[in-house]
């Protein structure tokens, strides 16, 4: 049985120094790049089901911060409005453009955006290495569960929730009003008894 389609991303990246290979946490790397890293721990390839506490995160990054070739990069209120303290969340429907493609292009206009700003060291990495990490979500609930966690993120820091006026509420779409219930990706959800 075939999945549904695609119908948008949930995009997410770091700022430098930020998820390391051997973050307690897990991480998406299969590999520690840099000797100086390693001596902070074995890699911890995908999110452990077991998180550990807040407290040996922050020791984690603390010693970290020692060992990277440039600071730890966090944002302060100002870039904050921007982006969240640490990492980016956003949630983009389906583009012409790859997910991996969509996240390089956001990095590499936010970044200039801040060196143009005077918030950052033209010499100074912005974002981690790498396109983050992609979900893929292929149903309207999927997109709505999303929408609320990233609009919730910010909370979580004590910071206000983030609005922009270039974000368009979510439409139900491919499922709006006046959809096409045979269209592909109906079809494929009513074989999977998604359909509503």
């Amino acid at each position: 049985m075939q999945n549904p389609l695609v119908i948008a991303y949930h995009l997410i990246w770091t700022a430098y120094g930020w998820w390391l290979p051997n973050d307690p946490r897990g991480s998406g790397s299969d590999v520690i790049r840099t000797n100086i890293l390693a001596e902070l721990g074995e890699l911890h390839e995908g999110r452990k089901k077991v998180q550990p506490t807040g407290k040996t995160v922050r020791e984690f990054y603390e010693k970290a911060a020692d060992m990277l070739k440039h600071p730890l990069l966090t944002f302060d209120d100002v870039c904050r409005g921007i982006i969240m303290p640490d990492h980016v969340h956003l949630v983009i429907r389906k583009h012409k453009h790859l997910a991996e493609d969509m996240v390089d292009n956001l990095k590499n206009l936010s970044r200039q955006r801040l060196i143009d700003a005077g918030m950052r060291a033209l010499t100074h990495p912005t974002w981690t290495a790498g396109h983050g990490w992609s979900v893929f979500l292929d149903h309207p609930d999927d997109v709505r569960r999303t929408n609320r966690y990233v609009e919730k993120n910010p909370l979580k820091d004590d910071l206000a929730a983030q609005s922009w006026p270039f974000v368009k509420p979510y439409d139900n779409w491919p499922l709006h009003p006046g959809h096409s219930p045979n269209s592909p990706y109906a079809r494929r959800l009513r074989a999977l008894g998604r359909y509503p």
